[in-house]
């Protein structure tokens, strides 16, 4: 047999070490089987070159392979593949925030940056201070991605301009989105095929996962007589979407959804159809619902520090990376608990217990169920670590 293949189950490439045997087996058919080939001789050496070489070869030949597939592709080849779908990867976005700038009547403000406390500069959009002395303005990150800034944070002025006082965020800051990754545009290309779909909703999941600025969403469909445990009226469709423009959203679901079907939702658009008639498109922008937790846990030999921070670390990446409306499942958070440990052959803490909860005060070992049209999320400075003896 030999060793890669292609046939009707796909690619089939060994590891290095059968690489390896197979090329000490031939040497040894060459030259004898009392051939010395071990790591320590010139010509172990050398059949370690080769099949070092073969191996590089052979995962080459599988990257290739992997990138006629979306669900298999990764970077540029990914990016190339969603286009059969007539998808692009979303460029990163930049945060905005609405600002308070203070300041002598007339100044005009053009260029102007201000910082936050993190020394983060932030682009003010052109203004002239009216005569009330104030004014909002809104301003955009200087770099992509997804900028944090609470309420007054954005509180320095780092260009000063002659008139100009002061500023502040009365809010904070809306973040923006990073380069949009691998996981994410597989998600929205398996999204994407459902445009010429089964089901209504499924096409109008799928083209609201197309917007500009869309970073997840989640839909439900009501088509009883009465409202269902959500509150989502009969013969009615719900769509929580985070990211993108109300309008944008609301102009994909008049288009798509059925004629008589309502919307529910407390974000409320006004949209007109090519006549001008207009109609009212509702949707949910998910609230987030922060999850507090506490690991305890057993140190054994050679533990350090840096694992239990692994270990917070990985529990506030895994409820973060739930979708809307999915329950925080305790059982779901062991795993990553785990996997937090550096080392396989040799353990270094016993995890004792995981307790969550949306009081600090009040953390169980059990689930936390999370609303419909709620997202839930987790800092790190709100999952303990308890060290028990």
């Amino acid at each position: 047999m030999p060793l890669a293949r292609l046939d009707e189950t796909g690619l089939h490439l060994p590891d290095y070490p059968a690489i390896l045997d197979y090329i000490h087996a031939r040497l040894r058919e060459i030259y004898g089987e009392d051939l010395y080939l071990e790591p320590d001789s010139q010509d172990g050496q050398m059949a370690a070159i080769f099949a070092e070489a073969i191996h590089d070869a052979f995962s080459l030949a599988a990257s290739v392979y992997n990138a006629f597939s979306p669900s298999t592709a990764q970077g540029v080849s990914l990016s190339r593949q969603v286009a059969i779908n007539g998808l692009r990867r979303k460029a990163a976005t930049y945060s905005t925030v609405t600002l308070r700038v203070v300041g002598t009547v007339g100044t005009m403000l053009t260029d102007a940056v201000a910082k936050d406390g993190a020394g983060r500069r932030w682009l003010l959009a052109p203004v002239t201070i009216p005569t009330s002395g104030d004014a909002l303005v809104t301003a955009r990150a200087a770099e992509p991605g997804a900028i944090h800034a609470p309420a007054g944070d954005v509180s320095q002025i780092d260009t000063p301009i002659l008139g100009w006082h002061s500023v502040t965020n009365p809010a904070p800051a809306v973040p923006g989105a990073p380069v949009e990754s691998d996981a994410d545009l597989r998600r929205r290309q398996a999204l994407s095929t459902a445009l010429p779909s089964r089901t209504i909703l499924e096409g109008v999941l799928g083209a609201v996962a197309a917007v500009p600025g869309v970073l997840r969403l989640r839909g439900y469909e009501n088509d009883s007589n009465v409202p269902d445990a959500n509150g989502i009226p009969g013969h009615s469709i719900a769509l929580v979407v985070e990211g993108g423009a109300d309008d944008e959203i609301a102009a994909v679901i008049a288009a798509r959804k059925t004629p008589g079907c309502g919307t529910f939702g407390t974000t409320m658009v006004t949209v007109r159809d090519r006549y001008g008639s207009p109609a009212t498109i509702s949707i949910f922008r998910p609230t987030e619902l922060p999850i507090h937790g506490r690991i305890r846990i057993k140190p054994l030999t050679g533990y350090l520090a840096v694992t239990g921070e692994a270990a917070r670390k990985a529990v506030v990446e895994a409820i973060n990376a739930l979708g809307i409306g999915e329950d925080v499942l305790l059982s779901r958070l062991f795993p990553p608990v785990i996997e937090a440990e550096p080392s396989r052959a040799a353990r270094t803490f016993d995890v004792l217990g995981i307790e969550i909860g949306t009081d600090p005060q009040a953390l169980a070992p059990t689930n936390v169920q999370v609303a419909f049209n709620s997202a839930a999320t987790a800092a790190l400075d709100d999952i303990l670590l308890e060290l028990e003896p």
